[in-house]
């Protein structure tokens, strides 16, 4: 098994990105950075420092449909795309899942009590869709499936900072490419999401990212090769640190339903006081997380009023 990491940039606040080229019965790209120039030339020099052109690049896997990882799948014309079928709306620019799209989290900012001078957010939702690649997948990845062109590798779906994410896992050589699931020195935001199937409820972002980690936990993984950042190791401890600072931070939020019950705008102004009104995607997706746990715990309970706001205080 070879795997040889290429790192690149982005025009986003986390940074460089990692794309990896997996040697097999088929040479395969896994991500494939933004859609930038920049992100391109990089991709160009680390496929030719292995050895390689584009033009021998067989298939091209997505970990998630996020914009820093799904960029430059044109690039490879002649490469097989595979990926989670959550994919697909984005690469193939579906415009009714995009009106569900905004119909989804308007209603979100609704029931979360956000006042109406924040609903401009609603677009603002929507990933950079210029950043992102404009092809359909050509196969979809399933839990539990062989990689194709490499036997030693199984599909995991690992849902949580994506509804489209997937990794990748050798019990072989006991590694795990692992897209943004893991990373070294940031815990991955389990983003709110609209459901592929407009009849389905919400995800709980947080209590899927909680249960794809504990996965990861119980498979003997020694080394992920991560989407940011260094290759991780040590990761059941890591993984062990994470899920007990998400549980405090999730008892803080109940904390601050000791005297009334409260709506989720609020507990985010009360979490992020200094960044909700300029990142209110991230905080909202964050305070809903950990209600999402504190729900599922038996802590809090939830109610609605008159105005279809949702209401929360200790159980």
């Amino acid at each position: 098994m070879t795997i040889h990491k290429i790192i690149v940039p982005t025009p986003f606040a986390v940074g460089d990105v990692n794309a990896y080229l997996l040697k097999g019965d088929a040479l395969t790209l896994i991500d494939v950075g933004p859609k930038t120039e920049e992100a391109l030339v990089a991709i160009k020099a680390g496929i030719k420092e292995a050895g390689y052109s584009l033009s021998d690049v067989e298939q091209v896997l997505l970990t998630h449909h996020h914009p820093d990882h799904s960029g430059w799948v044109e690039a490879f014309e002649q490469a097989t795309l595979l990926g989670h079928a959550y994919n697909e709306p984005w690469l193939t620019r579906d415009e009714e899942f995009f009106h569900f799209h905004d119909d989804f989290y308007l209603q979100c900012l609704k029931e979360e009590g956000v006042p109406e001078s924040y609903f401009q957010w609603v677009e603002k939702m929507k990933r950079p869709l210029h950043f992102i690649g404009n092809r359909p997948l050509q196969k979809i990845l399933r839990e539990g499936d062989s990689l194709p062109g490499h036997p030693d590798f199984t599909i995991l779906e690992t849902l949580g900072h994506a509804q489209s994410h997937l990794s990748f896992w050798s019990e072989k050589y006991r590694v795990l490419i692992g897209g943004d699931l893991v990373l070294e020195k940031i815990s991955s935001n389990p983003l709110i999401e609209p459901p592929l199937d407009k009849v389905s409820e919400r995800s709980k972002s947080m209590i899927q990212y909680n249960a794809s980690l504990k996965r990861i936990q119980d498979l003997p993984v020694e080394k992920i090769f991560s989407g940011h950042g260094n290759e991780v190791f040590n990761v059941h401890q890591l993984i062990t640190d994470r899920l007990e600072k998400q549980r405090e931070r999730a008892l803080k939020v109940l904390d601050m339903m000791k005297e009334e019950e409260k709506t989720i705008f609020e507990l985010t102004q009360q979490l992020f006081p200094k960044v909700y009104e300029k990142e209110l995607g991230w905080t909202l997706s964050e305070t809903i997380g950990q209600i999402d746990y504190l729900l599922e715990e038996g802590y809090i309970k939830e109610q609605k009023n008159e105005k279809g706001i949702l209401l929360y205080e200790q159980a």
